[in-house]
């Protein structure tokens, strides 16, 4: 899949590289340019020429970084190079393979020695991946000498209190591209809520968990993990030195903050949808029981012609696998100009694209159509301890990152829900737990599973869907259960 931030992305990279300080011997307003794969670059035969220092070492993104260097060939001018990665989700139409890196570098500076072979330059470090990154001394494709600067990670809530549902923002900086460095994951109350990922948004992670739980502080907590759930004491692991991260936030008293209603929580644009074809579909994309109309133009004028809807069936349990199907979902005559016109609601059907066809004259007019998730409301609200209720969603897709929805309560994992084997229909039943009092249910994207070992972050919620999701573009549902007394149904 492509990075959804692409070039976008790149230029932010390069923008934030082009802050370089006024300080005495720094360049002023250098261009920030993509030099391609750091792999290009040729170390001397001889070995390294000139000596680096970076001072300081390490600091989060943000930090005036000054580099000086002498050694050199007097009064030459190099480039100065921040090396770093471009990540992207390698998956299929079906399947999830994992993530991959492409290194890259990115002249920061231009700079001329002095008489005496000196090199001086400043430069403010950048939003990207954290931990370790190589600054680079090269002419044209020659690396002459290198240094390390290491980007750390930060991790801040841009609120800290507010009433029982609030949104709670966090912002995760720095976080970083090599194993052991790249998968973290969140807790509240030392409950896991799920996993932050930050592969196509250069290691920085922004999204939001609601506040739940009684009036008063609750603590937030940003660990390392590569296989699946929180690793509790890394200070004694043979990598002690990852950072751990501890905030609080304050529920207040006041009126709650409940999710919006399912049918405003339904998207409203869906990033990089099916090109058109010669059937256009208007609108693009609904929820199952959308209102279609698939139009297109070359038909024989007087002709009834049938669209046909092409689906995805199958059992992965069984072993099986899957298989396309199609059916006629509207018929249309064409009119005098050889224009046709089908409507139709959109199928109760899996999520995700749905060729559309018709045959004309032996050959087949192509089209697409995209069913996004979509959230039913509760038919029940509140109760006692125990009481029974569900969620349903509709149009779930099948693919392995799209299939499942992940179930958490009051920013505890609970499970997850599968949609392949009810074609996109998913119903989860609840029980009401907890103090008496509003609690809160979100459902999250997640990936199924796949050929990637590690890290494992299968069937777990993925807090950082909005952003950086592996395959579709998917939701989050939110809702709000009121426990009313805290004796159990039925005693």
């Amino acid at each position: 899949m492509i990075n959804r931030l692409g070039t976008a992305r790149l230029l932010a990279l390069a923008t934030a590289l082009l802050a370089v300080a006024c300080a005495e011997g720094a360049l002023a307003a250098p261009r920030a340019v993509e030099l391609g794969p750091a792999a290009a670059l040729t170390a001397p035969s001889g070995g390294y020429v000139g000596r680096l220092e970076v001072t300081p070492e390490h600091g989060p993104a943000g930090t005036l970084v000054t580099v000086s260097g002498e050694g050199f060939t007097a009064e030459q001018e190099f480039e100065l190079v921040w090396r770093t990665v471009e990540g992207r989700w390698n998956v299929t139409e079906a399947e999830y393979l994992g993530r991959e890196f492409t290194s890259v570098g990115y002249r920061i500076a231009r700079v001329r020695s002095d008489r005496s072979g000196h090199i001086s330059t400043s430069f403010v470090a950048p939003e990207d991946f954290g931990f370790l990154h190589d600054i680079v001394v090269q002419q044209g494709d020659r690396l002459l000498t290198q240094t390390a600067f290491r980007l750390d990670m930060t991790v801040r809530l841009a609120a800290d209190r507010g009433p029982l549902g609030s949104p709670i923002p966090i912002e995760v900086q720095g976080i970083g591209w090599r194993e052991l460095e790249g998968s973290w994951v969140l807790l509240y109350d030392n409950k896991f809520t799920g996993f932050i990922s930050v592969v196509t948004t250069h290691g920085t992670a922004r999204f939001t968990i609601p506040a739940t739980g009684h009036v008063g502080a609750h603590i937030i907590e940003v660990l390392h993990s590569d296989f699946g759930s929180p690793y509790r004491n890394t200070q004694q692991s043979p990598v002690p030195d990852r950072p751990q991260f501890k905030l609080a936030f304050t529920v207040t008293a006041g009126a709650p903050v409940l999710p919006r209603a399912p049918a405003e929580q339904a998207q409203t644009a869906v990033r990089a949808l099916p090109a058109p074809g010669e059937l256009v579909a208007t609108p693009p994309f609904s929820g199952v029981g959308g209102r279609v109309v698939v139009s297109g133009g070359g038909f024989e004028p007087g002709k009834d012609y049938k669209l046909h809807w092409r689906t995805v069936v199958g059992n992965r349990m069984s072993g099986a696998g899957w298989e396309e199907q199609s059916r006629v979902v509207s018929e249309a005559i064409a009119d005098a100009s050889g224009r046709a016109e089908f409507r139709f609601h959109a199928p109760d059907d899996l999520g995700g694209a749905h060729a559309l066809w018709a045959e004309v004259g032996g050959r087949r007019k192509q089209g697409s159509y995209w069913i996004a998730p979509t959230a039913l409301p509760l038919q029940l609200t509140r109760g006692p301890v125990g009481t029974t209720f569900s969620l349903h969603l509709k149009g779930v897709g099948w693919s392995e990152t799209a299939n499942i929805y992940t179930v958490v309560y009051d920013n505890a994992v609970s499970g997850y829900a599968c949609a392949f084997n009810s074609q996109g229909d998913v119903e989860i039943f609840m029980q009401a737990t907890g103090e008496a009092g509003w609690h809160f249910i979100d459902l999250y994207p997640a990936i199924y599973k796949g050929r990637e070992r590690r890290p494992n972050n299968y069937r777990l919620p993925q807090l950082t869907y909005a952003d950086d999701h592996p395959g579709e573009d998917l939701p989050r549902f939110s809702f709000a259960f009121e426990v009313t007394e805290t004796n159990a149904v039925g005693q």
